[in-house]
């Protein structure tokens, strides 16, 4: 959690200058919603976007379930 934090301070918060709280938080959640949630590389993701991880967990799943759907055929035509 902290290199979460210090992530966001050292890319986004320390370049801009707010007039208002309000507007702090409309841009921090512009750029979770925009960039770090589906561009920036995260180390624990071996170094995959959150989007692109999730896109092949997907394709993983999907290709495990026709995996066992095709033994499962193999098997009951035996």
């Amino acid at each position: 959690m902290e290199s979460f934090f210090g992530s966001l301070k050292q890319e986004r918060v320390h370049w801009r200058h707010y007039q208002t709280r309000y507007e702090a938080q409309q841009d921090i959640l512009n750029y979770l919603a925009v960039f770090y949630n589906n561009y920036r590389l995260h180390s624990t993701l071996n170094y995959m976007s959150p989007t692109d991880y999730e896109k092949q967990l997907t394709e993983m799943k999907e290709a495990a379930y026709l995996g066992c759907i095709k033994k499962f055929e193999q098997v009951t035509l035996i």
